[in-house]
């Protein structure tokens, strides 16, 4: 029996087994080997990534960036060409200055409209006077008359000056009326013509928009991927031209569900990433995914038909790189990184926006 196990084959055979039980009490983190520090391989670094497009068509006239550049906020990108959108602009402008011409006509129709009425009640005020020195003389010569004492003729003279002053005062009280529907003509068309400058105005802003849209500037300091945009091509509203990336990166680990068990926000992380020689770097876990990335799927698989398999769900976790480390200025947006997290290390305060929610990683901050 001894010679069996002194046979070097039967040794080898022993040794192999152990290797492979302790490798798979290993790999499942099975005692003697189990540790409280968690550890994935599907995590990448993030970034902003924006897309620039244009808001308008037309000739692209300058591209005076190239690829890869780093740019400023506010550096001119890629330029369209504008004469058309700065034609559109003195058109607009033009159309403003006519329609303000005519809000200013208004105002001078209303003060010519005033002082008809004054020349109006003018009127009205002497043809009354008048209608008065005519009854009284009227009133006067008609005792006489019926008397005999006055001619018939004088009668009849003062009669006709009564009542033609009579028709006087009827004329100019009607004239003043005239007059005063002339005011309240202009002022009522006052709002018709102030609507039209106020939409003027608006035509010269979007008109101005447009002219300052043909300037597509960086929105932040950052660096250019690959430069789409090509001079003298013609692009339309939405074309892709070229994409911008800041400086801002972080890193999401998708963890297994299982192990998600015991993490908090706070905790300090180790990350190793592939593009640096496998260099390490630190950070903090920031906030967890409100939901399985199966949930942000378009087509989210549906476990209530056919035979089911029980698969372990992934959740994003957030991870803030710290500051101050040289060679997190050479992370970039989609390299690959391995996270290791300690569960059994204190959390510290890490500022989130998300405050107050309640996410699947707070389940594990009693453990």
């Amino acid at each position: 029996m001894l010679k069996i196990f002194r046979s070097p084959t039967t040794i080898l055979v022993l040794i192999a087994g152990f290797a492979g039980m302790a490798l798979v009490l290993y790999a499942w983190r099975l005692p003697p080997f189990h540790s409280s520090v968690e550890m994935t391989e599907n995590a990448y670094v993030r970034g902003y990534v924006t897309i620039l497009s244009p808001q308008l068509s037309g000739y692209v006239a300058d591209v005076p960036v190239h690829d890869y550049e780093t740019v400023r906020a506010g550096q001119l990108l890629v330029k369209i060409d504008d004469r058309i959108y700065a034609q559109k602009l003195a058109q607009a402008q033009a159309t403003l200055a006519g329609q303000k011409a005519a809000l200013a006509n208004s105002y001078q129709q209303e003060l010519s409209a005033k002082a008809g009425i004054s020349a109006s009640q003018a009127q009205l005020d002497g043809a009354r006077a008048a209608f008065k020195r005519a009854r009284a003389t009227w009133d006067r010569i008609r005792p006489l008359s019926e008397k005999g004492v006055a001619t018939r003729s004088d009668a009849d003279q003062a009669r006709a000056g009564f009542e033609q002053a009579d028709a006087a005062v009827n004329q100019a009280e009607a004239g003043l009326q005239v007059s005063r529907q002339a005011l309240a003509t202009t002022l009522g068309a006052r709002a018709g013509l102030e609507a039209a400058v106020t939409g003027a105005g608006a035509a010269v802003e979007l008109a101005q928009i447009d002219l300052e849209n043909t300037r597509i500037l960086a929105p932040r300091d950052g660096r250019l991927g690959e430069i789409g945009a090509r001079l003298g091509q013609y692009v339309t509203a939405g074309s892709n031209l070229l994409a911008l990336v800041p400086g801002d990166v972080w890193v999401v680990a998708n963890f297994k569900e299982t192990q998600l068990d015991g993490m908090k926000a706070g905790q300090p992380v180790s990350i190793t990433v592939d593009a640096l020689q496998r260099s390490e770097l630190t950070g903090h876990i920031e906030r967890f995914s409100p939901a399985a990335g199966s949930e942000f799927s378009i087509i989210r698989p549906d476990n209530a038909t056919g035979n089911f398999t029980k698969v372990a769900q992934r959740v994003g976790v957030r991870i803030r790189v710290d500051a101050g480390q040289s060679l997190a200025e050479m992370l970039a947006p989609g390299l690959s990184v391995v996270v290791r997290v300690d569960k059994s290390a204190p959390a510290q305060t890490v500022p989130d926006q998300s405050a107050g929610r309640t996410t699947i990683g707070d389940q594990g901050q009693g453990a």
